[in-house]
Parts: structure tokens; C-alpha cells; sequence
């Protein structure tokens, strides 16, 4: 048997014999510590503890502190919670829809409705399977093998969603005689689940969890429910769509049905863009509309399809982007690690951002200025503009929901709108199609179609644009006078080749490698969808070029 040089992170060097799992390393030279341990990193790459050693090379533990670490201890959380539903009520069924009030809703659906006794009996249940410590064993079938444990299941969702994978071999995890596919890595076992919590949220449950900035303890509890209507919606709209999983969704690609499936999706959308516009016309005194969300949420296509359906109201609007408003790059304020801060709201010129709105609101002209991103610059080219009598002005940028940027206007004369793609669809019931990877996957696109970005480049920013987005968009979401879901239940299918062709250029040396290799896994479950498909006012044309409002 052949024996493996293995350098830990603290400098100490052991022998270790082929086949010897991560998680014997991680007990016997005592790696663990007050957080839960959860993967392995092995030369770079990452590990299941249940994996074993193949190869000499340094050695790490990776804890819930990283996104990758608290990715896998709610994954894990999420099956002892299914562990425990398919225990009590056998025949519920079980889905885990969306994030909400930073943790995970999801819904029972079972004989008698779901109620809060029902939950403190779950509750209890997946806390003694935790003090279990019960291993979570990872077992390859073949594909025809686990499509019947899934139809003993009743889970039509997984046997769909297998129905478009080409792969013979199918890899599932068993805890204590239950199967479950789950896409992405799991803890070794359930005793690391330290803390968590479940709680009613009519009509179904929230599962709570830990941050990675305090992984000791639960958030502060925080009901979001303009949010939650918002999903709710979306969930509404896909069943008009009768797609509720990708499965569903590849059935209507394969059997030609994808073009109608487009229009219908593309048609809600409009109703609601339109209501939105019913809703300011109905506010006389709204003089400016304030559009804000996330990266890549679909701002600019936004603003310019609720201006026209404005205009079938009669109203006249004006744009303004808050990016030409930009200070000058050498007085941008700088982050903690000293970078500059370009999603501080203070990077803006707001004294002069004000001025220009009161004058616009007063009636009178005024010169607003252009950014010039390749200088650094502000330039002025002229670019004058007046409300008319019967006009508004839209703006749109990350911060437009923060009272700051307008504190010299009164609450009456402003609209405010919250936008971003908050997907209707997930893989399947127990794995959710998260808002961060499909706006992840419109940005690699658009960064490469429109901007030239190299994706690896995307991808390692993309912590800092998560991180400015908590401090400086999610925190005013509810603020907002109405949202609106940016997301198509069909767009994963269109963006699909163009992401995949950037991603493939990423190599196991790459530094953002799981990142790209998860969202390459992940994908590879669509069908594709030519883009020539997709209507040229489409939210989605401003990612991948075609589209008759963002011009590249």
C-alpha cells in the first residue's frame, strides 16, 4: 500500500496511507476547532471529508467562515430537515423554494394542512438526528437505479430532472436509509450542525441558519414581506407557465414548446411593467421614479420598457443614471482593504446629484454630466434636459432606495422600485436555483459579450460586489414601494452557451476554479435555447446582445 506526504496548514508534515479518509486526518492531528468543520482542501482543490487521500500535498479544513463551507452545512441541514418530514409524515412532500429573512422558506404540502405544532415536532426531530452524529454516505448507482428510488419516492421533479442527464453513473447521498440527490458537496456527518433553527412562516416553514461573518449564532430575525409576496408571484407565475423545475422546463424545449413558453413569460412580465406604471400615474405628486437592485438585475431594459408603458399613460419620462454621477476616480472613497469603493454611496456626487434634481423638479433646464469609466473622469458634452409639465424623471442605480440620495426631496414626489431576478425555478424540489448564480451567470455573459471582461476576472470580484450589495441594496429592499422579478423562467437555457464557453477557460490552477466548475455542473442541466428566440425588448437581450434599448 502506498503511503502519501501530506503538509498541513500549521507546517506539520505526516505520512499517510493510501485510502485514509480527510476526515481520520482532520480528528487524529486535532484540525478541528469551535466551528463546524466541513470539506477538505487538498493542493487547491476541494474535498468531502468522506473522500480519501490519493495524493501527496498540503492540506486545509475548511469551516463555515467561507461561502463554500456554509454552502455545504446548509445543504447538509437541509437533508437532515427532509430526513426528519419524510420520518413524521411519509407521504408530505417536501420543497425548499427561495431565501428569505436569511434563511431558507419552503413548503409541507401533506393531508392536513401544515401548523406550528407540526413544526416543533420536526424541529425536534432533526435535533436528535443531530446529536446522532449520523454519517452521510455518498453512493454511486446507475442512472435507471436511482430513477427508481426516486419514483418509489413519488418525486416526479428528480425523475425528470435525470431524464436530461446524460451521465450513466448517478452519485447520491444516504443518511440513515433515506436518498436524496443534492447538487453540491455535503458535511461528513450530521453532528456538526451546531446551530440552526425552523420556524412557521404561514404557509409553510423558514429553516434558519448561521452567516459566515457570525457563524456562532442565528441572525436576527426579520420579516421581509414585500419580499416574500414578491415570491409568492413568482411561484403563481410558474405555475400559469407549468413549469415549476428543470425538468419541466427541458420537457417544453424537447417538445417544441419553448416559443410560446417565451411569449407567455415575456407577456407577464409586460402586465406587470404596466401595472407598475398604472400604480405612478395613480400617485399625482410623483415626480421622480427611483429603480434600484442588485448587479445584474436588468435595471437599464427596466427603465426604458416601464418609460413606455408610462408614456401609454400619457406621462413623459426623462432618464438619468446614477453612474454619471461617479466622482472623479482619485477622490473615489476606499474599502476596508484599501480598494475603491465604487458601490459607497458616497462615490457619488451627491450634493451636485440633488442639485440637479431640484432644478429638474422646479421646472428648469439643466446640464447633467457623462462618466467616462476608461478615464476615471466626469466630462460634460452638453447633455441638457427639462421635465416636461407632464413628465417624471427616472433613475436608475444601486442606490436609489437609500433616503440619502435624495434627501432634498420630499417622500411625496418619489416612486420607488425594487428589481431583481428572483428565480420561479429550481432544479428540482429540493434544490433551489439561487438569485446570486443566475445573476452571476447574466454577468459572465454580458461582461465578456459587452465589455471584454476575461470571466475569471468576473468571478473573483464577485465577493465584493456580493459584499457591497448586503451594505448598500439588500438592507433598503423593503422600502421599496413595489418590486418587480426581473427573472425568466426560460433564461438559463438561452445563457447557458455563451456562459459555458468563457467558464471552460478557467483551469483547476485558477483560484475561482469550484466557483467556475459549480456553475458548469449547474448549467449542464438546461437544454439550450437559441437566443434568436427571445424578443429584442427582452430583459434578457441586455445580457446577451440584441436588445433595442442597451446597446453595447
Amino acid at each position: 500500500m502506498s503511503s502519501f506526504n501530506i503538509v498541513l496548514k500549521d507546517g506539520r508534515k505526516i505520512l499517510v496511507e493510501e485510502g485514509t479518509m480527510l476526515n481520520d486526518i482532520t480528528k487524529e492531528n486535532n484540525l478541528l476547532n469551535d466551528l463546524p468543520v466541513v470539506l477538505g482542501k487538498l493542493n487547491n482543490k476541494f474535498y468531502e471529508l468522506g473522500s480519501t487521500i490519493t495524493q501527496s500535498g498540503d492540506f486545509e479544513t475548511i469551516d463555515i467562515t467561507t461561502r463554500i463551507g456554509m454552502m455545504t452545512y446548509v445543504r447538509t441541514l437541509q437533508f437532515v430537515l427532509i430526513k426528519a418530514i419524510s420520518e413524521l409524515f411519509p407521504k408530505a412532500k417536501i420543497s425548499i423554494e427561495h431565501s428569505l429573512s436569511k434563511g431558507l422558506f419552503g413548503e409541507i404540502h401533506k393531508a392536513v394542512a401544515l401548523d406550528i405544532d407540526d413544526i416543533y415536532d420536526i424541529k425536534n426531530r432533526m435535533s436528535e438526528i443531530i446529536k446522532a452524529d449520523i454519517p452521510i454516505r455518498r453512493i454511486a448507482f446507475s442512472k435507471a437505479r436511482a430513477v427508481e428510488i426516486f419514483m418509489g419516492y413519488d418525486m416526479q421533479d428528480k425523475v425528470k430532472l435525470l431524464k436530461y442527464v446524460s451521465a450513466k453513473e448517478i452519485k447520491l447521498y444516504e443518511l440513515d436509509g433515506r436518498y436524496d440527490y443534492f447538487y453540491g458537496p455535503m458535511a461528513y456527518s450530521t453532528g456538526i450542525l451546531k446551530t440552526f433553527d425552523l420556524i412557521y412562516y404561514e404557509p409553510g416553514f423558514i429553516l434558519r441558519y448561521p452567516t459566515s461573518d457570525a457563524p456562532d449564532r442565528l441572525p436576527k430575525f426579520h420579516k421581509q414581506e414585500k419580499l416574500a409576496k414578491v415570491f409568492y408571484e413568482a411561484a403563481q407565475w410558474g405555475e400559469i407557465l407549468g413549469v415549476g423545475s428543470v425538468g419541466a422546463l427541458n420537457d417544453e424545449v424537447a417538445n417544441g414548446d419553448i416559443v410560446e413558453l417565451i411569449r407567455v413569460a415575456e407577456a407577464l412580465h409586460e402586465k406587470k411593467i404596466a401595472y407598475i406604471a398604472d400604480m405612478i400615474h395613480q400617485h399625482e405628486y410623483v415626480k421622480l421614479v427611483l429603480i434600484a437592485g442588485p448587479s445584474s438585475s436588468g435595471k437599464t431594459t427596466f427603465s426604458r420598457r416601464l418609460g413606455i408603458q408610462l408614456r401609454v399613460n400619457g406621462i413623459i419620462p426623462i432618464y438619468i443614471s446614477l453612474d454619471d454621477y461617479f466622482l472623479n476616480r482619485e477622490i473615489t472613497p476606499r474599502d476596508e482593504q484599501g480598494d475603491y469603493d465604487f458601490e459607497s454611496i458616497y462615490a457619488l456626487d451627491l450634493k451636485l446629484f440633488n442639485k440637479d434634481l431640484e432644478l429638474l423638479l422646479k421646472g428648469e433646464e439643466t446640464q447633467i454630466p457623462s462618466f467616462n469609466f476608461k478615464t476615471g473622469k466626469r466630462e460634460w458634452h452638453g447633455n441638457k434636459i427639462k421635465i416636461p409639465e407632464n413628465g417624471v424623471v427616472i433613475v436608475e442605480g444601486i442606490h436609489g432606495l437609500n433616503e440619502t440620495l435624495t434627501s432634498s426631496i420630499s417622500k411625496e414626489s418619489k416612486f420607488k422600485i425594487y428589481i431583481s431576478p428572483l428565480t420561479q425555478l429550481n432544479l428540482d424540489d429540493h434544490n433551489r436555483i439561487s438569485t446570486t448564480d443566475v445573476r452571476m451567470t447574466r454577468r459572465i455573459v454580458r461582461d465578456y459579450l459587452s465589455r471584454g471582461y476575461d470571466v475569471e476576472d468576473t468571478l473573483k470580484m464577485w465577493p465584493s460586489i456580493k459584499r457591497g450589495e448586503e451594505k448598500n441594496i439588500f438592507v433598503f429592499q423593503e422600502q421599496a414601494d413595489v418590486m418587480f422579478n426581473s427573472s425568466s423562467v426560460y433564461e438559463l437555457c438561452v445563457l447557458k452557451k455563451f456562459a459555458l464557453v468563457e467558464l471552460n477557460k478557467i483551469g483547476e490552477e485558477s483560484s475561482v476554479y469550484f466557483q467556475a466548475n459549480r456553475l458548469r455542473s449547474f448549467l449542464n442541466f438546461f437544454k439550450d435555447v437559441d437566443k434568436d428566440l427571445v424578443p429584442d425588448n427582452s430583459i434578457i437581450r441586455e445580457f446577451t446582445g440584441g436588445s433595442c434599448f442597451y446597446k453595447y
